[in-house]
């Protein structure tokens, strides 16, 4: 058996919210946060190209998050394993492989980002940066479940808010460059494509967040919080994207694009209050992807062995064992490097191993549901 019981009918925020801060939490990751993902695959299409992109990324993130979100509380699953077997049976098998590997290229760039992070401001070995964030995300992701939902939580609200001052400071202090590059405008043909790819190798996330649904009352708060979660995702990269057009492209070629525009603004306060946010953003990250492995490990534990609740040592160990190995990856390799080709692979193994079947299997399934529904209760009611 590996479906878990969900927990009783949450409230309003465990509803519609929370799965749409931990989708958010999980994507804004160390490329999203810092300003690199952004670069890659949005400003580089041209300022227009770049809100075209954005849009097609947007829509696919609801649609896709709808019918997952959907099909877990159908399913009554929620962690990644149970879900993609009930989508795929045995060849979910495939998926897994490169979840995993997804898993590690992510909490690689997490590293390499905080890294990035902690030699901008302290000026210390970017060791350090990597080291504190693994500790974090051993703290939190090792309390459980209770601790995670409280951190998407707080830091969410912390990251709308900083995003929120610095389009205003960004507005103020370069709205004339942003409305001179916006005016000439600029739109590269590989739009589309750049949106796709951004938009598929990220929605693996709804994937990665399913613990969190466990609160969902019904079918429609399923559809509801997949569809709001799309544009609850994408406003931070917006705000980010309208900031950095003033500075295109120059800024194109920078690893850490948040740090240039905060140094420009010329606000060492708002430049330390906003790394900080950017290292809290890599927490939600991690935490997110380490839950998730967590919880795919203690429904494992439980079909073969049918252990509910493990150990309280049984989450740390597994999150520094994981740790351990992956994070520092970043150090090897890069932020950069880490962004602009693993991340490109992951799209097309994502979309032929879960966006297609979801899109295909996966509506095919719910529809049956519902036509199942609808006449068992039109023979209670006969």
């Amino acid at each position: 058996m590996t479906k878990r019981e969900p927990t009783e009918e949450g409230t309003f925020f465990q509803r519609f919210l929370l799965p749409s801060f931990a989708l958010k939490g999980v994507i804004i990751g160390g490329g999203y946060a810092t300003g690199r993902e952004l670069t890659e695959y949005f400003l580089s299409q041209g300022p227009v190209g770049a809100l075209l992109a954005m849009l097609v990324a947007t829509i696919m993130w609801s649609i896709v998050a709808a019918i997952t979100f959907a099909l877990a509380h159908q399913f009554r699953t929620y962690d990644y394993r149970a879900f993609i077997s009930q989508l795929l049976g045995r060849a979910s098998i495939a998926f897994e492989i490169c979840y995993l590997l997804f898993s590690i290229l992510l909490l690689a760039v997490f590293g390499a980002a905080a890294g990035e992070v902690s030699a901008s401001l302290f000026a210390t070995p970017a060791i350090i940066g990597t080291l504190a964030l693994a500790i974090c995300i051993t703290v939190i992701a090792g309390l459980g479940e209770k601790a995670v939902e409280t951190m998407f939580k707080y830091v969410s609200a912390l990251l709308y808010t900083i995003y929120a001052i610095f389009l205003v400071i960004a507005l103020s202090r370069f709205g004339e460059r942003i409305d001179a590059v916006f005016e000439i405008g600029g739109v590269e043909p590989g739009w589309p494509i750049s949106g796709l790819t951004y938009g598929i190798y990220n929605i693996v996330a709804a994937v990665m967040i399913l613990p969190v649904l466990r609160h969902l009352g019904s079918r429609r708060d399923a559809l509801i919080a997949g569809a709001i979660a799309g544009p609850l995702a994408i406003v931070p990269a917006l705000a980010f994207l309208i900031a950095m057009v003033g500075f295109f492209p120059a800024i194109l070629s920078e690893a850490l694009p948040s740090d240039y525009i905060l140094q420009r603004m010329g606000s060492p306060a708002f430049r330390f209050a906003f790394q900080i946010m950017v290292f809290g953003a890599l927490l939600e990250s991690g935490v997110g992807v380490i839950h998730a492995l967590n919880e795919r490990a203690i429904a494992f534990r439980y079909s073969r062995k049918g252990v509910v609740d493990p150990s309280r040592w049984f989450r740390p160990a597994l999150t520094v064992s994981i740790l351990a190995g992956c994070m520092f990856i970043a150090n090897r390799i890069g932020l950069v490097d880490l962004i602009a080709s693993g991340y490109r692979f992951m799209a097309i193994v994502f979309f032929v191993t879960f966006v297609v079947p979801l899109l295909t299997i996966g509506t095919v399934k719910l529809k049956r549901h519902s036509q199942s529904s609808s006449k068992q209760e039109g023979t209670a009611y006969d």
